[in-house]
């Protein structure tokens, strides 16, 4: 019996450039920068001012109120983008069975929002006036239990900590479980709130975030003033489901086939990644391998645009390693640049990007790049170019490689 192949018929965005896929679509196509001056709190004493922040998101548009006082803003995102990706597929769970649908998020942060809030109402008031959702709002899996709750999804369901690869580490998983006959749909990918005082306070401490108030000038991959990474909330929420099923329901929209993944560990900082890059390419390649199609097949390459010149470098000298030749030719962008690194959600968000350029034909930009560094066909204007295949890359600090390949769905 051949394997299910497993697709993308679903979308569900809320980012800070666009809630929604058309929204989100038609602003990353024309460049428009999510990343702002942060003015939740007081930033004068933060090096990093600036982050890609969700405008206009309405909690209660997508969640009950009796939900949200058991919640972060981080599970609010992702339950709204489970609403708005099972809307996009015209998927409706409660007339599927129960044990055939899954849930497979990642998260890197968990609820920082609602940790900070109870944390400061324990030092100031004292253990009894911690709210008793604190033991599980904060929690990595609270989105992956909630979204199953709602929804009645009682296949195997799960949650990956793997940083900013995490979102293609959990659609991974949620492709081997289509694949393998698991499941007939699957909700993935990742959602994050690490935008407040106690969660910046956390992240300026890798030192690796870029410093200043200026969002045009703060987040810079490939570029030869780039230094560091910019933070952001938000991501995306995909369904996956397997192409036989999905054409069984009547699906009208099939965005694009995963066809292959695989991931590395470098095994080298609990910050920075490995500076020469080799694990990083390896991942890259065995996901080509797992796709069984070769460099040359590769239409564009999303990249992870970490943002600092050492994780730049390294990056190239990955994508040379694999690409040989074709390196300086293949065209290369890193879209996140109009909406930061949003950890667990940036690379999930990187998929839905991705199988959007597949459908539409066209390659969103990598802004605010300046003169680039290397020799790359980096694409830093919109570029119409009807395209089959796509590599997706992403890296987490702490070492973690992840690579997913995306085709267009032909047959």
């Amino acid at each position: 019996m051949s394997e299910a192949r497993a697709v993308i018929t679903g979308l569900g965005i809320v980012a800070p450039n666009g809630i929604g896929a058309p929204t989100f679509w038609g602003n990353t196509r024309k460049g428009l920068n999510g990343i702002r001056k942060i003015d939740r709190f007081d930033v004068s004493k933060y090096a990093t001012q600036v982050a890609g922040v969700v405008e206009g998101f309405e909690a209660t548009d997508y969640i009950d109120k009796r939900l949200m006082v058991q919640t972060d803003n981080w599970t609010w995102m992702a339950l709204a983008g489970a609403k708005l990706a099972m809307e996009d597929a015209a998927f409706d769970a409660a007339s599927h069975e129960p044990d055939r649908m899954s849930v497979v998020t990642a998260s890197s942060s968990g609820g920082n929002e609602f940790g900070q809030r109870e944390i400061q109402s324990l030092w100031a008031k004292g253990p009894r006036f911690v709210g008793a959702y604190q033991s599980i709002a904060w929690f990595y899996a609270a989105t992956t239990g909630q979204l199953s709750i709602k929804h009645g999804m009682k296949g195997a369901c799960g949650v990956v900590v793997s940083e900013q690869a995490g979102g293609l580490d959990a659609l991974a998983l949620a492709r081997r479980q289509i694949r393998r006959g698991e499941a007939d749909a699957v909700l993935s990918g990742g959602t994050e709130a690490p935008v407040g005082p106690y969660a910046i306070t956390c992240q300026e401490h890798n030192c690796l975030m870029a410093e200043g108030d200026d969002p045009d000038a703060a987040y810079r991959p490939f570029g030869t003033e780039a230094h560091g990474y910019v933070p952001g909330e938000g991501g995306a929420i995909l369904l996956v489901e397997g192409l036989d099923q999905a054409r069984a329901r009547g699906a009208e929209q099939v965005y694009a086939e995963i066809i292959g993944h695989a991931a590395t560990q470098d095994g080298n900082s609990h910050t920075a990644p490995a500076a020469d890059g080799h694990y990083y390419g390896r991942a890259l390649q065995l996901a080509l391998d797992d796709a069984g199609i070769g460099p040359d097949d590769v239409d564009v390459v999303f990249a992870d645009g970490f943002g600092t010149p050492e994780s730049d470098a390294a990056e190239v000298a990955a994508l040379q390693a694999v690409f040989g030749s074709r390196a300086s030719s293949v065209p290369v962008t890193a879209p996140k640049s109009m909406v930061g690194r949003l950890y667990a959600g940036g690379s999930s968000l990187d998929v839905a990007t991705a199988a959007l350029a597949i459908t539409d034909g066209y390659i969103p930009p990598t802004i605010n790049v300046g003169s680039p560094a290397f020799d790359l066909d980096l694409v830093t204007e919109g570029r119409a170019q009807p395209m089959d295949t796509v590599l997706v890359g992403a890296r987490g600090i702490g070492g973690f490689n992840s690579a997913m390949v995306l085709r267009r769905v032909t047959e």
